[in-house]
């Protein structure tokens, strides 16, 4: 994993309702972004922002799925991600 992409995830990681998400994402499988907003004390609007961050860093993925987008964990950079963290230790 190159350096930018690390970068991109550390930020997507930088927030704690983005790691709420990406937890339920992993708990889930996958999951519509209005599923997600019911679970959350945020606006759509809200949802959809760090959806987008999270989304731009590449550590999940989103699908359209007629008038919805499904999102999940792409469980390859993920497992990248952490195998980059553990060098770390």
């Amino acid at each position: 994993m190159d350096k930018d992409g690390l970068s991109k995830i550390f930020k997507a990681l930088g927030h704690p309702t983005r790691i709420k998400i990406l937890e339920h994402l992993l708990e889930k499988d996958s999951c519509f972004c209005g599923q997600i907003v019911d679970i959350f004390p945020f606006s759509q609007s809200t949802i959809s922002q760090h959806l987008k961050l999270l989304k731009e860093s590449g550590i999940v993925n989103g699908n359209i799925e007629g008038p919805a987008t499904c999102y999940c964990v792409d469980k390859r950079v993920l497992n990248e991600f952490k195998a980059y963290v553990s060098l770390l230790n």
